[in-house]
């Protein structure tokens, strides 16, 4: 693949992505905190589809032999502790990584620090990284795929992983319907009293 027609794949599925986290109102901040405080799931549905249809994706992909696996070693350590910082600051922020730009597309002012302080972040751990290479962060169990643990080729786990998915995601979405848990302002606050922006922009003067 030329690094022109790799640039129009992405640009395609950027596109792609950011009409559906835009459809689906995940990147609102209320649906992410709201998320992170176990009131509204619509995050984790979200995102559970995602992981469904990758994982169907690259099924087809790499039972076809058009692509290869190319896992990265497992940082116990280093995944947990980070884990639990980017949970920390996801919270704080009512944003993570992946809906910050469509934030501040939809005019989400503190969207902006939110952006300023990741790219800080990555700039620290770049310097950071040589270091912490040499603690037990960096130690793991070496790469591992999930498939190679229960015996199945890789096509046919990732299949069977989609489906566990599907299933769960209908019973999710049984116990917690979507549509009560958008909040009053589709922005899944469902404490909102109607302060919000969107709602003060509706709020007639009084006669």
């Amino acid at each position: 693949m030329s690094i022109f027609v790799a640039i129009l794949v992405g640009v395609a599925m950027g596109i792609v992505f950011g009409f559906a986290l835009e459809k689906s109102r995940v990147f609102e901040p209320g649906m992410i905190v709201g998320q992170m405080q176990m009131k509204n799931f619509i995050m984790l549905k979200v995102f559970l589809t995602a992981v469904a249809t990758g994982a169907v994706v690259l099924a087809v992909l790499n039972g076809f032999g058009y692509v290869k696996l190319a896992p990265k070693p497992a940082l116990y350590a280093a995944d947990i502790i980070g884990g639990l910082i980017l949970g920390a600051g996801i919270t704080l922020a009512g944003a993570c990584p992946g809906t910050t730009l469509a934030q501040i597309g939809t005019g989400y002012r503190d969207a902006l620090f939110t952006l300023i302080g990741g790219l800080l972040g990555a700039v620290a751990y770049t310097y950071a990284q040589p270091m912490l290479s040499k603690t037990f962060l960096a130690q793991g169990g070496g790469k591992i795929i999930f498939s190679d643990l229960i015996g199945l080729p890789y096509w046919m786990a990732a299949l069977v992983l989609a489906a566990v998915l599907v299933a769960a995601l209908f019973a999710l979405e049984a116990w917690r319907p979507w549509r009560g848990e958008m909040g009053r302002d589709v922005d899944g606050d469902l404490e909102s009293t109607g302060n919000s922006p969107r709602a003060t922009a509706r709020v007639q003067p009084a006669e």
